[in-house]
């Protein structure tokens, strides 16, 4: 593998947050790994497969390679890296986005008005991440550069539909900070990233259907390729290691490096709009 081709994973990038981000990385020149378990939609009733989103990133200029992976399954993860190392000898950049969000847990319920099953939340999305890392780790700390990177957002610190999505999200924020003091020696960042409302297809689908009642949401929403624009930019900063651990607003990078969205947008950061931010993370250290 070319050593100036950097080599992706996004997890969980057959549609939606991950396959705009793997697209990005693709528009790049990222050799980008897509995983994930949709791969006939017809079959899935789902839109979106890993193998379009592979298609897309090779279109746009990377090279994507489509595996499909069941993040719950911890042995299908470890074949996925040992993969990458026999193909491409090393991971660059990887992206935790896999989750499991089921229809139940994102309507105005109660928790326990909602099937037990919504917390699985912590198994695909929180632990699937924590594993992922694990087996990333080894093909990372040679090159002595790279960066993890969670896909997370605001309801880590505020009510979004309940604990089975906001404690998910608390505890990534959390993840990343603590991987980040194991990795920081050996010059590997990890970083949580709060991503806005997305554009994904599902939800232009919305505003297509009456663009009257949902047209506003275009004003603040941002495509999932922001976010991957915005990943690709941390990784090229020089001074990515003084942000490794913190959890950071997409929005206010994509300010910070001059990176527009669809149609030159600049979407809103949540702490503008409604005041609210990261936790900070307390410099105490327990070994």
């Amino acid at each position: 593998m070319p050593k100036d081709k950097p080599v992706a994973v996004v997890t969980g990038a057959s549609r939606g947050a991950g396959a705009g981000i793997a697209h990005a990385l693709g528009g790049h020149g990222c050799t980008v790994y897509v995983t994930g378990r949709t791969r006939d939609s017809t079959a899935s009733g789902s839109a979106g497969t890993i193998d379009e989103t592979a298609a897309r990133v090779t279109a746009a200029g990377g090279t994507g390679i489509a595996v499909a992976v069941d993040h719950g399954d911890d042995d299908q993860v470890q074949a996925l890296f040992a993969r990458i190392g026999e193909e491409s000898g090393r991971v660059d950049i990887l992206v935790n986005n896999a989750a499991i969000i089921r229809d139940e847990m994102m309507g105005r319920t109660k928790f326990w008005e909602e099937p037990i099953n919504v917390i699985d939340t912590l198994d695909v999305g929180l632990r699937s991440s924590y594993v992922a890392t694990v087996y990333a780790a080894p093909l990372m700390l040679p090159q002595h550069k790279g960066l993890v990177a969670f896909s997370s957002s605001s309801g880590a610190v505020h009510y979004a539909f309940g604990p089975a999505y906001g404690v998910p999200k608390a505890a990534t924020d959390k993840m990343a900070a603590d991987m980040a003091f194991d990795f920081k020696e050996f010059g590997v960042a990890a970083v949580s990233i709060w991503m806005g409302s997305l554009l994904t297809g599902r939800v232009r689908k919305i505003i297509a259907s009456n663009p009257e009642k949902f047209g506003h949401i275009l004003k603040s929403a941002e495509t999932p390729e922001l976010t991957g624009h915005v990943i690709w930019a941390l990784y090229h900063d020089p001074d990515l290691m003084n942000v490794t651990g913190k959890t950071l607003i997409g929005a206010e990078l994509a300010m910070k490096y001059g990176i527009a969205d669809e149609d030159g947008r600049q979407p809103p950061s949540y702490r503008d709009l409604y005041d609210v931010h990261p936790q900070q993370q307390c410099a105490h250290v327990m070994r």
